[in-house]
């Protein structure tokens, strides 16, 4: 995962003295593998190399176009024997990425941006036009932030140079907070008021002191796939999961997979050594690794993952975490972070870093959103509501039995939560698991009760199917979390989604959603069509359980920090948290009672976060005011940080 790190001032003037040497110093723990510098009038941009597969070790950026534009690409390219069909001319497939995706964008312009498929993050300075084109993939995997005023707009992979270097004064965005304790924020918000992310499937552009954003892609609501048989969605399943691990498999380097045990990281693993068998993978080798607490009674992984060891005929790397601190909580004196996901610390990562060193992996290959997109929730409300909103009664009585016989539950109650869905969110209420922690401030709660609820949506009845309207909520669900993940540098690597592949998820989204999920069969198409490659004791294994002992056990270790925190609370945290609730709710985790652990540990994290944070002026204390300013100032020396 490269970066890059850009600044265009509108009237000319150059950066001051040391500002993008500091730069690059941020940079260049996340992008080792060395870079370049392009310098116009009133535009520095800087990019660092993090090489994953053979073309990139080839490439130079910042990379020069014919017309004279200079784009800036963090990504991996799956598409490009299509791209090479339609520009053979001007690329081959020696060509790298970079230079692929200039060749597509002096083909057809921002329109290019739908074709190249893959996970990816560009900036594009157009000297000629005096414009910039900040533009990131569908998932939005790579992360790309900007911050813009009447003099200047500055960019970067990352939030620290945007931050650190600012020397003003940022306001912390409420509705960013609100977000990060719940289910993530908006994809387009960071931390700080001013400071934006670039959405998926859009580009962002400034020109003549103006900013437009644009999105560039979507997928079709109408596209349908329709088979006579089971067999032949079986088969479209194969072919596509197939190549989506393949194009994951591009490295010059061995590829590590986490190994959990579980359907997705299993599928991964198993198609991807038949890939290699096969020779036609890219990379030399695919490691695994696993997390294992023997201990732990609602997490017994270790016979899964070694079944599928024992089928690979190898063992990977086995990390126990029962006799770590899985969650380790950074308070006060500790470095402060540009966002509270960088600021929240896994123990266990040291570990998995040693592992990778040892053997060479660059690429980790996760099976985040298989759940959500496979149907891992065997639920019947996504098929009901469809037949609901297409008049098919008939089948919507012969599936209601079918269900209502399957959850043990009276038909009449599925009936209502399918029609459920197609009311407003404030009359249908939050789910139980969606409501907002109780130690929230009911102002805070009242402020921002659309982020704090994950963002719910009503679904249209005389639109699209509610099913595919479902689909690109869940999406955006995984966006947000994506765009939290954590960066980590000193040794950085590049995580790969093979479940949430672009071609993957257009196959899944056209097909029926009875192929997804059956009555007492959640994910159905899944376990069918992997019948023979993933052994069968992991495709009929039940759902793998939440562990909630390990955040317990950080608080009851972290204890005596906690008990600080707690008091910097009328400092520290005006307008977020009632005080008292969430101490009770401490305590209750601390003696192993039942509380919203998840949503706990998030607040501690942003808790340590907030405390952590450099302050130029005492913050404000007035609760109705809400969150305070931060002051982020100028850095004398990095290296000194």
């Amino acid at each position: 995962m490269s970066v890059q790190f850009g600044r265009w001032s509108f009237g000319g003037q150059p950066a001051a003295p040391g500002y993008l040497d500091k730069a690059v110093e941020l940079l260049a723990p996340y992008g080792p593998d060395g870079g370049g510098r392009y310098a116009g009038p009133g535009v520095d941009i800087i990019y660092r190399g993090f090489h994953t597969t053979r073309e990139s070790r080839r490439e130079q950026q910042p990379h020069q176009l014919p017309s004279g534009a200079v784009l800036t690409w963090d990504g991996r390219l799956d598409n490009r024997e299509e791209l090479v069909s339609q520009l053979a001319s001007q690329v081959t497939l020696e060509s790298s990425d970079v230079a692929m995706a200039a060749a597509v964008y002096e083909q057809w312009g921002t329109k290019a941006f739908g074709k190249l498929i893959g996970d990816w993050a560009l900036s594009i300075w157009e000297p000629t036009e005096r414009a910039l084109i900040l533009a990131k993939d569908f998932l939005g995997a790579r992360h790309l932030y900007y911050t813009a005023d009447t003099e200047q707009v500055i960019w970067s992979t990352i939030l620290d140079p945007l931050v650190l270097l600012s020397n003003r004064t940022f306001q912390l965005e409420e509705e960013y907070i609100a977000g990060w304790l719940s289910f993530f924020p908006a994809t387009h918000l960071t931390p700080y008021v001013g400071i934006h992310a670039v959405p998926p499937s859009t580009f962002v552009r400034f020109q003549a002191g103006k900013e437009t954003t644009s999105k560039y892609w979507d997928f079709d609501p109408h596209k349908r796939v329709r088979y006579a048989s089971d067999q032949a969605y079986e088969e479209h399943f194969r072919t596509v999961f197939r190549e989506s691990v393949r194009r994951r498999l591009r490295s010059d380097a061995p590829v590590l997979a986490e190994l959990s045990g579980g359907m997705d990281s299993s599928s991964i693993v198993c198609m991807a050594d038949r890939i290699i068998a096969q020779g036609i993978a890219e990379t030399p080798r695919l490691d695994t690794v696993s997390y294992y607490d023997d201990s732990e009674p609602n997490w017994n992984e270790r016979p899964y993952f070694t079944q599928i060891e024992e089928q690979r005929g190898r063992v990977g790397c086995h990390i126990d975490v029962s006799s770590k601190d899985t969650f380790h909580f950074r308070f006060a004196n500790s470095s402060s972070a540009a966002s509270p996901g960088a600021g929240a610390h896994d123990t266990t990562v040291e570990e998995l870093l040693t592992c990778m060193t040892a053997q060479g992996n660059r690429i980790v290959l996760s099976g985040v959103g298989g759940d959500e997109v496979f149907g891992g929730v065997p639920t019947a409300i996504p098929e009901l509501s469809n037949l609901l909103s297409r008049g098919r009664f008939r089948t919507l009585v012969q599936q209601l039995k079918l269900w209502a016989l399957n959850k043990r539950s009276p038909w009449f109650h599925l009936l209502f939560d399918a029609l459920r869905v197609f009311l407003p969110p404030s009359l249908a209420g939050a789910p139980t698991h969606m409501r907002p922690a109780p130690w929230l401030q009911s102002s805070f709660v009242k402020r921002h009760r659309t982020a704090l609820t994950g963002y719910p949506h009503r679904i249209s009845f005389f639109a699209f199917l509610p099913s595919f309207q479902e689909n690109l909520s869940t999406l955006e669900g995984l966006r947000r979390q994506l765009q939290c993940a954590a960066l980590f540098p000193g040794l950085p690597y590049e995580n790969r989604y093979p479940c949430l592949d672009r071609d993957l998820l257009e196959f899944v989204y056209g097909i029926p959603r009875e192929q997804l999920v059956r009555p007492g069969q959640r994910r159905s198409l899944m376990r069918r069509a992997l019948s023979g490659i993933v052994p069968s004791a992991v495709l009929s294994r039940r759902r793998k359980a939440f562990v909630r002992r390990s955040g317990m056990k950080a608080i009851s270790a972290d204890w005596t920090g906690l008990e600080k925190l707690m008091q910097q609370t009328a400092s520290v945290w005006p307008g977020i948290f009632e005080t008292k609730a969430f101490r009770e709710s401490l305590r209750k985790s601390r003696q192993g009672e039942e509380v919203p652990i998840v949503g706990l540990l998030r607040s501690i994290y942003l808790a340590a976060w907030l405390w952590n944070m450099p302050r130029s002026k005492p913050p404000n204390r007035r609760a109705d005011r809400g969150i305070q300013t931060m002051q982020m100032s100028r850095l004398a020396n990095i290296g000194e940080r």
